[in-house]
């Protein structure tokens, strides 16, 4: 299933059933996961790992060095899991010395086109990343999130479970589970409703975390005390749980106000 005009190192672990297109190129320290189809054109380099089921499409570049002016040809990874659909012309760089040495797609993400993700960025399971969706180095975007297209997240900054973020944002501190966020810079404006219905969260929970975000975006509460009051909330709706925990291990950033 390899094209006559790919270019496959020797080295190269491939399992069964993989597809490489057209002029695409596969590099020596690469593995590749049973039944991943890899379109034409698309470069496949440095210490990478696709696990199975994965589909890449045209003109995709993953594994190249990071931008990073620090970056001294370390073997460094970059970690990709199953089944992900990532779109034309995405770049993924491995990670560096300096974080985790390591730069992470986990499972069953849908990621179209244009995105880049930077080095050392982790993003979970299940997380859609629209056109031209920007990932600074470091960043982390946790499980069930979405970010609009041409959504910019800045260094160091991490985007919590199931928050959302609207066209054109740009995320300077770090956006908490459940919330969403637009604007340049993005501010937050309720939580994600919609989206928390369609992942099967009951009314009653969806009530709870909306008087969680009022409480730390609305009730004038500085941040301790609100992350207070919502601990008292959370013995109630285990859900909270995650807002607390986040909140708790906040990065450098801080959250968005």
């Amino acid at each position: 299933m390899i094209h006559e005009t790919a270019l496959v190192h020797p080295g190269a672990k491939l399992g069964e059933d993989v597809q490489v297109g057209p002029y695409s190129i596969v590099g020596e320290h690469v593995e590749i996961g049973d039944g991943t189809v890899l379109g034409a054109h698309a470069v496949i380099t440095g210490h990478t790992r696709l696990g199975s089921g994965n589909r890449v499409y045209h003109h995709v570049s993953l594994g190249e060095v990071p931008q990073d002016k620090k970056y001294a040809g370390e073997n460094t990874r970059l970690e990709i899991g199953d089944d992900n659909v990532i779109r034309e012309f995405c770049t993924f760089n491995i990670g560096t010395m300096q974080d985790r040495g390591y730069t992470r797609l986990g499972d069953r993400n849908w990621v179209m086109a244009y995105v880049h993700m930077a080095h050392d960025t982790v993003v979970g399971n299940d997380v859609i990343l629209a056109n031209c969706t920007q990932l600074a180095g470091h960043v982390e975007i946790d499980d069930f999130a979405m970010l609009g297209g041409f959504t910019g997240v800045h260094q160091f900054c991490r985007v919590g479970a199931h928050a959302v973020t609207g066209v054109g944002s740009v995320v300077l501190a770090d956006v908490p589970p459940f919330v969403t966020a637009m604007g340049n810079t993005a501010k937050p404006y309720g939580i994600n409703s919609e989206g928390l219905k369609r992942r099967g969260f009951t009314a009653e929970t969806i009530s709870e975390i909306r008087r969680a975000y009022k409480l730390l975006y609305r009730s004038g509460l500085k941040l301790d005390e609100a992350r207070a009051a919502i601990a008292e909330r959370a013995q109630a709706c285990a859900e909270l749980e995650l807002l607390l925990d986040f909140l708790s291990s906040t990065s450098q950033r801080s959250i968005i106000r």
